[in-house]
């Protein structure tokens, strides 16, 4: 336990959207993080979400902890299928009450950080984005949607618009907002008008090994789906002839099989061991899709690898690019998502003086920054900070004469 623990309230309720199998991505790793922190704090939170479908599951981390729910949970496929009930859930989220705890934390990516609260309660969001589709990749939403093709755009438009003035609005109840990287702060600052404290998420750097021989192969590892951009990687690949491995599974694998040249292998959803070595050994790792922060080219980065990236969004937290002339380079950024912009950077990266620039263990190093225990005691310091300034507020409220004048008159 800490030693200043007891600094902290002993009711904690800790919200995420959802807990349910379908859904094991980064930012359950950031609940399952905190919900460590404060339990080694002594200070085992109450848990929230919209629908639970984890506390009953067989190896879960959430097996046999009592989570309370939204009126979701009891809808038709509202477990396995939450999303599909969009509309309602910014409603849903405000139906669960906190009331009795002192601080909630809530994890949100779409509407968890509109839980209500009241001014005596201390609300802290931990924001891994804005809505993607309802603000600024609403456009490229729509020219996918399926929905939307089959006559039911103006009604989609009117939902995220809806969407919109809700998001906005929540987003002014959180006490303290913080991002997951400096660019999600920049898409708060922007939407929600609010600043935002930056803490990267937590990253399992242990598990990967970095002293390996490296072979030729560049790999390319994240779910197959359009934003990802992964088609922008294996074009770039069929037309510079070097060997590319995919890892991943999702709706676009089949265009991709097909787009493939024959130095490109599409090897489909691998075991955590597989893209463990794969990382390890391979010479770069590839990524072009747009994050807000990023997680497996920071897993790539802790086997060592150099990482061939996008120069936006959250790689620009996470790579040292050698083309900026930094010291202890980790990868090369790119500036466009288009293949010539891949190629080019694949190409400078190639050359013999430029490979020798980067060093395994030095990327190791810096991927050490992002290991658990750096995000815990980083979120904690911040806890401490804003818990510190609430009781100091909530003090001078309770001593202020105008919020007691009319009680006896």
């Amino acid at each position: 336990m800490s030693p200043a623990s007891d600094a902290l309230p002993r009711r904690i309720a800790l919200v995420h959207e959802w807990f349910t199998p379908r859904s094991t991505g980064g930012a359950e790793l950031v609940v399952e993080a905190l919900d460590r922190l404060l339990t080694d704090l002594e200070r085992q939170p109450t848990l929230a979400a919209l629908v639970d479908g984890e506390s009953k599951r067989r190896g879960s981390w959430l097996s046999g902890r009592s989570i309370r729910t939204s009126p979701i949970q009891n809808l038709p496929w509202g477990v396995s299928h939450v999303q599909q009930y969009l509309p309602l859930l910014p409603m849903a989220i405000e139906q669960i009450d906190l009331g009795d705890a002192d601080l909630v934390i809530s994890s949100s990516h779409l509407v968890g950080k509109g839980v209500l609260t009241s001014p005596d309660q201390l609300h802290i969001s931990y924001v891994h984005t804005p809505v993607r589709y309802a603000w600024d990749q609403m456009h490229a939403y729509l020219h996918r949607s399926a929905l939307a093709r089959r006559g039911l755009g103006p009604f989609i438009r009117w939902q995220l618009h809806a969407l919109r003035q809700w998001d906005q609005l929540s987003a002014q109840r959180v006490d303290h907002l913080i991002a997951n990287s400096r660019f999600t702060a920049r898409r708060i600052r922007k939407f929600w008008g609010r600043d935002a404290e930056v803490i990267h998420p937590p990253v399992d750097v242990a598990r990967f090994r970095w002293q390996s021989s490296r072979d030729d192969t560049f790999l390319c590892v994240c779910r197959l789906v359009p934003y990802k951009r992964v088609d922008l990687v294996v074009e770039a690949f069929n037309r510079l002839g070097l060997p590319l491995l995919v890892v991943g599974d999702g709706p676009e694998r089949s265009r991709l099989e097909a787009l493939a040249g024959g130095n490109v292998t599409l090897l489909g959803r691998q075991s955590q061991q597989q893209v463990e070595t794969l990382m390890s050994r391979c010479r770069a790792f590839v990524y072009a899709g747009l994050e807000d922060f990023g997680i497996a080219p920071v897993e790539a980065m802790a086997a060592g690898a150099p990482v061939i990236g996008l120069g936006r969004g959250g790689l620009l937290d996470t790579v040292r690019c050698a083309a900026k002339g930094c010291s202890k380079p980790t990868g090369v950024l790119f500036p466009d998502q288009s293949v010539e912009s891949v190629m080019q950077a694949v190409q400078w990266f190639q050359q013999q003086q430029r490979l020798e620039s980067f060093n395994a263990e030095s990327i190791r190093s810096w991927a050490e920054r992002f290991r658990p225990e750096a995000f815990a005691a980083r979120f904690e310091a911040s806890m401490r900070r804003s818990w510190a300034d609430h009781q100091m507020r909530c003090a001078v409220a309770a001593s202020d004469p105008a919020e007691v004048s009319g009680l006896f008159s």
